[in-house]
C-alpha cells in the first residue's frame, strides 16, 4: 500500500515548535570571543535538542525550518542576521551543518529504542560538535583566508567548553521529556518499523 509522504499534523507542528525553539535561541545576543568571526551562540544547543527529542528525520526538518525562516529574510539567525548573506560568510559551513548535525544526533539517539541519557549525551556530542565543527571549521578556513590551525582554534576550540556544556544541559531537558513523554522519538523508529 502505498503511504503518504506527507507529515501528520502532529509531526508538523513539533517541528514547528522546534523551529521557533531555535530561532528563539538565536536571539540571545552573539558573542564574539577574542574578535573572531564566529559568534558564541545558542544555537547548537537548539540543533542538539532537535535532534535528541524529534529524532532523525524530524529534528533535520525543524533545524532546515528554521534556516528556511532566516533565509527568507526573518531575523532569527545569529544576532539578528537575516537574508542569503550569513550562507555565504565565515559561518556558512555551521549552518550548513546544524540539520546534518541533528540528523546525526537523532539517529543515534534512536537506535537501540528507548532513550538513554549517556547515549543522549554522547548523540549531542558527536552531532552538536563533532559533525558542525567538521563542517563549519573547514568552510571558516576558506572564506575567512585562516590557515588550519586559526581556523580549528578561532572556529572549534575557544567554543568546546561552552558547547559541552550545551550537551549536557540538552541531554538533561532531553531526559526529561523523554520521561515525561515516552513515545517522544519512539514514534519514529516505531513508524519506520511498521509495513506500509
Amino acid at each position: 500500500m502505498h503511504r503518504s509522504s506527507r507529515l501528520p499534523a502532529a509531526d508538523l507542528a513539533k517541528v514547528a515548535v522546534f523551529a521557533g525553539l531555535i530561532a528563539a535561541l538565536s536571539l540571545a545576543p552573539a558573542l564574539y570571543l577574542f574578535g573572531g568571526a564566529v559568534p558564541l551562540t545558542l544555537q547548537t544547543l537548539g540543533v542538539m535538542l532537535a535532534g535528541l527529542v524529534l529524532g532523525a528525520r524530524l529534528g533535520a526538518l525543524a533545524v532546515l525550518c528554521y534556516l528556511a525562516i532566516g533565509a527568507a529574510g526573518v531575523p532569527v539567525l545569529a544576532g539578528g542576521a537575516a537574508g542569503l548573506a550569513p550562507f555565504q560568510g565565515p559561518t556558512a559551513g555551521y549552518l550548513a551543518a546544524f540539520p546534518i548535525g541533528a540528523f546525526v544526533v537523532g539517529i543515534i539517539v534512536s537506535r537501540r529504542g528507548r532513550f538513554h541519557p549517556v547515549r543522549g549525551f554522547v548523540a549531542a556530542v558527536v552531532g552538536g560538535i563533532v559533525v558542525v565543527y567538521a563542517i563549519g571549521i573547514p568552510v571558516l578556513a576558506w572564506r575567512a583566508g585562516l590557515s588550519a590551525g586559526e581556523a580549528v582554534t578561532a572556529g572549534g576550540l575557544i567554543f568546546l567548553p561552552g558547547d559541552l556544556i550545551k550537551a549536557v544541559v540538552a541531554t538533561l531537558i532531553a531526559t526529561g521529556v523523554h520521561r515525561a513523554y515516552p513515545s517522544s522519538t519512539d514514534t519514529e523508529s516505531s513508524r519506520a518499523a511498521t509495513p506500509a
